[in-house]
């Protein structure tokens, strides 16, 4: 029984990850918002995850019993989130491309998010309880 080393599990865990590595970015792009030169990041997580589980349309799922094992059907592993630079666009006369308001949207965006995933792995984690403990 694997209740917590399960896929949705899995991808709760990354998605929070990438939520907490979101913040640390944007944080930096808003500190940086006057430095001449400075390129703005962002966190890309959603889209690998989403191009990862797009591939894979088998219905039929192997079970491995050994690390070495070939991946028949979905696979458990989440994609780990990467930064990417944006090197090609100019904001503002000093070859910044930080935009203040939209990196401040970027912020309370991210705070919804990280608060949804939270919310849905205590969720989770009130359903195990429930059945563990057999009430509600």
């Amino acid at each position: 029984m694997n209740l917590l080393n399960g896929p949705v599990f899995k991808r709760l865990e990354g998605a929070i990850s990438a939520a907490e590595l979101r913040q640390k970015v944007v944080s930096n792009n808003v500190a940086n918002a006057d430095t001449p030169n400075f390129k703005r990041s962002e966190v890309l997580f959603e889209e690998l995850l989403a191009q990862q589980m797009g591939n894979q349309t088998s219905q039929i799922n192997g079970k491995r019993t050994d690390s070495r094992h070939f991946v028949i059907g979905q696979s458990d592993s989440v994609p780990g989130a990467s930064i990417v630079a944006d090197a090609n666009t100019v904001m503002n006369n000093n070859s910044n491309n930080v935009d203040i308001e939209r990196e401040m949207a970027l912020l309370a965006k991210n705070q919804l998010t990280y608060n949804y995933y939270i919310q849905q792995v205590n969720h989770d984690m009130r359903m195990i309880r429930t059945a563990i403990e057999g009430r509600a």
